[in-house]
């Protein structure tokens, strides 16, 4: 295919981005100006165009899917195998490299990788063994410290303590962990890119044949990579290296896991002779949804600055929806979805975005009574499942005895008797010799330091995963999954819970099945040497690590700002736009940025919506057992007047009840009472409680009650029959 002829489709700044001759180039690409198609042809382009080889280009970005997205797009506009190319994640070339070099990188050549929930349940038991305060240090804390060293590319013996005894405690847990994990041949995601990095560092032969061989690199989300990702690029790209990187400094929004906005604006000072092209226009959104962004992400002054624009037509403007409190806030959105879908709309083309996942409840109530099936996006993936751990486990500890973490998951999953004290003394034995768990085991038996039962049951244990490890090492992928689900009995152990949970599981582990028997080794995993059980479970592994959701049904997705990035949809609704909720609290009242990411993050959700885009804000919310009256967002303010529709809450002004009696009152499908004698936000006067404003309904008939926020008594719940209030 003539790549030349398919530079027709790009506009002028994709095609300059695509051809560019320069060595190293900042492409700045705002929301929906096309980055991924301008990686997609530049890589075509190097190698129909330039005659580059395709195993000389490292093309590199954030998630697996877009990884594979990649992958299949250039090969469809290439008409070849895309299987060897370099396309990856960072943390799935930085595993390539190490299972291709374990020895120089100090491994052993089964090294597992250890996901973030089994990095958790060590951390929480070796804070045990130290014989410290869970509480003062708790194992979370730890791990997000850990992780956070080595993103900065620091091993504990590089972290000066300053004389403080906190830090110095942090780096000892960090030292202990460290050993633990090297001991057991386990690398946590954090420690993939540091490792690489150090083998590169301290191999300059292998470092400069990975120059030579990846001499052209491509980084996706640049505006996302951290301290040892953006010292990666770096120090492969060396002095000759071309580099190009495809970034949005106004769409970094996770600096709170490591992201540094800085690196999109010291690229042009760390490479000499940058070339920097902004990709404006934006082939997503209406005008009016940019002119807001654009309005919003102006005041925020550490930025290199761009301004959207679009051919398409202004569009509608952005409704603003001001609602008493969070339940007329979730019954108007709800409402509106209805008359969405009543137009012949599709439930999937509607997102809700909060700042907090806990917002997400009373949105799931409404849509729940009015039966319109929706999904919390960034669920539970599938090998995240509890079910598939187990199962997974049992295959780590087959490929490799020595995983401590996949031992200690499983030594009594199905219950086989070995209960925590007898895990204790595996612990200590382990411990004292500077052993894996499973050479423990055996030490222990050795020397007969477990009573008898326990000593019968962790020999059963170890006999089990010995005779399956022989038996499986001729059977294909599909087999060995399929026989240790048998011979572990975890479908038995699983058949023991509730009907609907028990079916569930179940079904996942036969789908474990399914996924091991369609798995295809992938070429550079066969390159390395790696087993097909290898390659599964690092493919596991890595998968585990995601944060995008899986696939979407017909329904309507509810979601957090964080995670909507990268998304669109025609119609969406950003909730709950009031300072101290977004921008969040922490943001206003924190050094550092914060508020200019807050801004980011605004930033990023309204230009999620293609066709409409609906904002609301509650001016009573209940949080964390109390309410309060809100401010509306700093944000709206910066959104011109003359792109918003206001909207206000529906209100009906009826005369006070006098007597007991107790009519019906007429309710909507959501629930929401039509007919009140008050409307929301009416000042009322109770006999003994005073003056107040009524700020919510609920029920109907003897069950109707009125809440009240009293400027003396505070919030109160009052029976409307009996209450006797009138208007003021």
């Amino acid at each position: 295919m003539d790549v030349s002829h398919l530079l027709d489709e790009l506009n002028e700044a994709q095609r300059e981005a695509v051809t560019t001759r320069s060595q190293h180039t900042l492409v700045l690409a705002g929301a929906g100006s096309g980055k991924t198609r301008v990686l997609i042809h530049r890589l075509a382009w190097l190698i129909q165009v330039e005659h580059v080889s395709p195993l000389s280009i490292l093309a590199v970005t954030f998630t697996n899917k877009a990884a594979g997205e990649m992958r299949e797009r250039a090969q469809d506009l290439l008409q070849v195998s895309a299987r060897s190319m370099w396309i990856g994640t960072f943390h799935g070339i930085a595993h390539r490299i190490l299972r291709m070099h374990w020895e120089e990188a100090g491994l052993p050549e089964n090294f597992q990788i250890l996901d973030s929930d089994d990095q958790h349940r060590i951390l929480r038991r070796l804070i045990k063994e130290e014989g410290l305060d869970e509480a003062q240090w708790p194992a979370r804390q730890a791990q997000w410290y850990i992780n956070a060293r080595k993103d900065e590319g620091q091993r504990p013996q590089s972290i000066e303590d300053m004389n403080n005894p906190m830090t110095a405690q942090w780096v000892r847990i960090y030292d202990t962990y460290q050993a633990y994990c090297d001991r057991a041949g386990l690398v946590d995601f954090a420690e993939l890119l540091l490792r690489a990095h150090e083998l590169w560092l301290n191999d300059p032969t292998l470092l400069d044949h990975y120059q030579r061989r990846l001499s052209h690199l491509l980084v996706d989300e640049f505006q996302d990579t951290n301290s040892i990702q953006y010292a990666w690029i770096r120090m492969l790209a060396g002095a000759d290296g071309s580099v190009l990187v495809v970034g949005d400094d106004d769409q970094s929004i996770y600096g709170w896991r490591g992201a540094q906005v800085e690196n999109v604006r010291h690229f042009s000072r760390d490479f000499a002779g940058v070339q920097t092209i902004k990709l404006e226009q934006n082939y997503r959104s209406t005008g009016t949804i940019l002119e807001a962004a654009n309005a919003v992400i102006a005041n925020n002054e550490e930025r290199m600055g761009k301004k959207l624009w679009t051919a398409d037509d202004k569009g509608a403007p952005i409704m603003l929806y001001s609602a008493f409190n969070e339940q007329d806030e979730a019954r108007f959105v709800v409402e509106q979805v209805e008359q969405w879908l009543a137009k012949g709309r599709r439930a999937d083309e509607v997102a809700i975005v909060y700042r907090t996942t806990a917002q997400s409840r009373l949105f799931e109530e409404y849509l729940l009574r009015a039966s319109i099936a929706y999904r919390v996006y960034g669920g539970q993936r599938f090998f995240e499942r509890a079910e598939i751990r187990d199962a997974l486990a049992y295959l780590r500890l087959i490929q490799n005895p020595n995983d401590d973490a996949a031992m200690e998951r499983v030594i009594n999953t199905p219950a086989r008797g070995i209960g925590q004290k007898t895990l204790s003394i595996l612990r200590l034995q382990a411990r004292e010799s500077s052993l894996p768990l499973w050479q423990a085991a055996q030490e222990c038996a050795r020397q007969n330091l477990l009573p008898a039962r326990a000593l019968g049951a962790v020999n059963g244990f170890v006999q089990l995963i010995s005779a399956m490890r022989e038996r499986m090492q001729n059977w294909t992928l599909g087999n060995q999954v399929q026989g240790l689900i048998e011979e572990s009995q975890l479908v038995s152990h699983y058949e023991k819970e509730p009907t609907e949970k028990m079916e569930s599981r179940v079904e996942n582990l036969r789908e474990l099945v399914n996924a091991a028997e369609a798995f295809v080794i992938p070429a550079e995993d066969e390159d390395a040497g790696m087993t097909d059980l290898q390659s599964f479970l690092s493919h596991a592994a890595l998968e585990a690590g995601e944060t995008q959701g899986e696939a979407w049904d017909d329904c309507v997705q509810l979601m957090t700002l964080h995670s909507a990035k990268g998304l669109e949809f025609p119609m969406v609704f950003i909730v709950g736009m009031e300072d101290g909720l977004f921008p969040h609290q922490r943001s206003v009242t924190e050094a550092g940025g914060r508020l200019e990411e807050e801004r980011r993050l605004c930033y990023v959700g309204i230009t999620r919506a293609r066709e409409h885009l609906c904002i609301s804000h509650a001016e009573v919310r209940r949080m964390f057992g109390s309410e309060s009256h809100c401010r509306p967002s700093r944000f709206l303010d910066e959104i011109p007047s003359g792109l918003i529709e206001e909207i206000r809450p529906r209100m009906q002004v009826q005369r006070p009840w006098s007597s007991p009696k107790l009519p019906e009152y007429r309710k909507s499908s959501l629930g929401s009472d039509q007919d009140w004698p008050f409307r929301l936000g009416e000042s009322v006067s109770h006999k003994k409680f005073g003056i107040g404003t009524v700020i919510s309904f609920e029920g109907s008939g003897e069950h109707a009650r009125v809440q009240v926020n009293f400027n003396r008594a505070g919030a109160k719940w009052l029976v409307l029959a009996y209450a006797n209030l009138t208007s003021t």
